[in-house]
């Protein structure tokens, strides 16, 4: 029996486990294509600022892998160790327990996780956008404050609960900001008092909101965010965060219980006991997504260094869009290095980028045409709607945008996403077991 294993049920991960198997199916039944992931879905992420928005059920922008994966025994665990001489792997099981896995093709794409800087106060007390159970925690923790200031008899203590900081201007933080605006205000129609008395700062050292739009695109959404009342300030990001302030590196201090990190990602912890060759953090693959000097190691996704062909000596940005494409090539390329097709080099056709503003209004340029307003807005849901890679959760989200339509959105903390749960930390493998 010929063994493929899969690292990570990210979009590469996911699409890569998902095309092999239909390529190998009838022609090389002896396969066996496992893929062991610390959690038994894939997660839809362009989705996740919706989460903490209130606007999406998290259920819906997981999809498990025991339903879309047919013909993949997926595996629970967090992989520590990758022996290339002895073709095995070795991962850590929800209950602890170390087990090793032999393998004849290895797919390394176990993803990536927030980047962080040496920000004193950064980890302990904000919070990021990675994984469902940071989603579920900003949602939380934003209507809990509100309900706290609601009641709070500190003048100072009510604005600082009312004052939301996002850091990172590029689309994912950008929609954050957008989506938690009209939580807020859904929580103020609700809970009858003025919407504007709820703060928002967006930050980024970056000189233009979301550069991956372009100059005209970014500073349409800038005027939206300023319409929403969603204070911007460029240039400028965090130098202290504290439980009840934090520091900005113009020294001005913002007191805040809420403190959002979306800046940036980085490559798997995995990646760096590797032992190989990386670039920016991300290991070095050729353009067929091959691990150079290791026969039958493969690697794509946010955690390899893929070249893009199209910008000579420039590496592929860290997008859903990239990831999804080289799963497919990835499946290819494995699948040839088994005796079924040819392999192809990873050549990527930009095709725009979709931006959530909130209620109405998007921006978008898909295939470089520039949307705004309501169009773009109809192109961004309907991407999002025909991306997702299950149709019972393209139903639930399509009911979810229409009941946003015609219905303020329900203001309820469940305290199901705990801090801890929360922490950057949690999203890099297996949560410790709570006591008890």
């Amino acid at each position: 029996m010929t063994s493929v294993v899969i690292v990570g049920s990210g979009f590469t991960g996911f699409e890569c486990a998902r095309t092999l198997a239909k390529k190998l199916r009838k022609q090389r039944p002896d396969v066996e294509i496992s893929l062991i992931s610390p959690v038994d879905y894939m997660l839809y992420t362009p989705l996740l600022p919706d989460v903490a928005g209130g606007l999406v059920d998290a259920r819906f922008v997981a999809i498990p892998l025991a339903n879309a994966l047919r013909g993949v025994q997926a595996i629970r665990g967090r992989v520590d160790e990758v022996d290339f001489e002895g073709r095995t792997v070795t991962f850590t099981d929800p209950e602890k327990r170390s087990r090793a896995l032999q393998w004849d093709r290895l797919v390394l794409t176990p993803g990536s996780v927030t980047k962080l800087f040496d920000v004193p106060g950064l980890a302990e007390h904000a919070r990021g956008l990675k994984s469902t159970a940071e989603a579920l925690y900003l949602r939380d923790h934003v209507i809990q404050q509100l309900e706290l200031a609601d009641v709070d008899d500190d003048p100072g203590r009510r604005r600082a609960r009312r004052t939301i900081v996002v850091v990172g201007a590029s689309y994912s933080g950008t929609e954050l900001a957008v989506q938690l605006r009209a939580l807020a205000d859904s929580a103020a129609n609700q809970m009858s008092f003025d919407p504007s008395e709820v703060n928002f700062l967006l930050l980024d050292l970056a000189e233009q909101v979301m550069p991956e739009v372009g100059e005209k695109l970014g500073e349409a959404a800038q005027r939206v965010l300023k319409e929403r009342g969603i204070d911007v300030r460029l240039g400028v990001t965090l130098k202290e965060v504290h439980a009840e302030h934090v520091v900005l590196s113009d020294d001005s201090l913002i007191r805040t219980h809420t403190v959002a990190w979306v800046t940036g990602v980085t490559g798997a912890p995995l990646i760096e006991k590797l032992g190989l060759p990386t670039e920016r953090g991300r290991l070095k693959v050729t353009t067929e997504l091959q691990v150079p000097g290791h026969s039958g190691v493969f690697a794509a996704g946010d955690a390899a260094a893929v070249p893009d062909v199209t910008q000579p000596g420039k590496i592929t940005p860290p997008t859903a869009q990239h990831a999804t494409r080289q799963g497919k090539v990835l499946a290819r390329n494995v699948a040839a290095s088994l005796g079924v097709g040819k392999p192809k080099r990873y050549k990527h056709r930009n095709m725009g980028l979709v931006v959530d503003l909130g209620p109405r209004y998007a921006v978008a340029n898909p295939l470089n045409v520039q949307l705004s307003g309501f169009p773009a807005k109809i192109v961004t849901r309907a991407y999002h709607v025909y991306a997702i890679p299950r149709f019972v959760n393209r139903w639930a989200v399509t009911l979810a945008y229409l009941t946003d339509l015609f219905f303020d959105r329900p203001v309820v903390s469940f305290g199901l996403s705990t801090q801890e749960d929360a922490q950057f930390s949690a999203s890099e493998g297996i949560p410790t077991p709570k006591a008890g």
